[in-house]
């Protein structure tokens, strides 16, 4: 019998400096997919959308997608918004599920505390759905290693709680579900902050209203939720 592999595919949004009212949560989103269920038909249709629009090749991202930075600085709205909704549209075709950890960080007073916060936050995601992990004869983390305190915490986690564990250092050009991490990474971040009465004037010229945010993008991603 062929081994039962889960990818998890870990995508940050915040950082472990001092507080900022613009960006109040630190959260992690990890995308989970089962190595058994195929998605080439899906990555295949996405490359040829890509290489039609003229960027073969290419790591979407979503953030500077919303706020016009670089690459994509040059680009209109509407061809941001393609580029965008492409990602999305992928995602939503997959057979993917996703869980998302966060912790406010308004109350921690150090970086000391914000580490064990996101640490607890992100057992708690992982043993509500234990007896799911479980059930993988081995878990493969793929992250960019983009920050060492998230890394640490990630092989501490998973380490402790399950016995066959490969943690991967990925570069986003090389792997479209770490693309997909980083959208529902954004699109989690952007509603947690609209529970807060904040949705920035970018978010609101890409997405219009929180209202047509929620509609359009983050209810339909939740459903993907494990």
């Amino acid at each position: 019998m062929a081994e039962k592999i889960l990818s998890c595919f870990i995508d940050e949004a915040g950082d472990f400096g001092e507080y900022d009212h613009h960006s109040p949560y630190y959260i992690v989103s990890v995308v989970l997919h089962e190595q058994v269920e195929s998605i080439q038909n899906q990555l295949d249709g996405l490359e040829r959308c890509l290489k039609d629009l003229g960027y073969p090749n290419h790591a979407l991202h979503t953030g500077p997608l919303i706020r016009r930075e670089p690459p994509y600085e040059e680009l209109f709205m509407e061809d941001r918004k393609k580029l965008f909704n492409l990602l999305f549209r992928f995602a939503r075709k997959l057979p993917i599920r996703f869980m998302t950890a966060k912790v406010k960080k308004s109350e921690c007073s150090n970086t000391d505390e914000l580490e064990t916060r996101l640490t607890k936050a992100i057992t708690n995601e992982i043993e509500r759905n234990e007896d799911y992990f479980r059930s993988f004869d081995k878990i493969i983390i793929y992250y960019d290693s983009g920050q060492k305190p998230l890394k640490r915490i990630l092989n501490i986690i998973f380490s402790s709680k399950f016995s066959d564990i490969e943690v991967r250092k990925v570069k986003p050009v090389d792997y479209r579900l770490f693309q997909v991490a980083d959208l529902v990474c954004t699109l989690d971040h952007i509603h947690f902050k609209i529970e807060l009465g904040l949705f920035s004037k970018t978010e609101r010229e890409f997405f219009s209203t929180a209202h047509d945010f929620k509609r359009d993008y983050w209810r339909k991603i939740d459903k993907q939720r494990i």
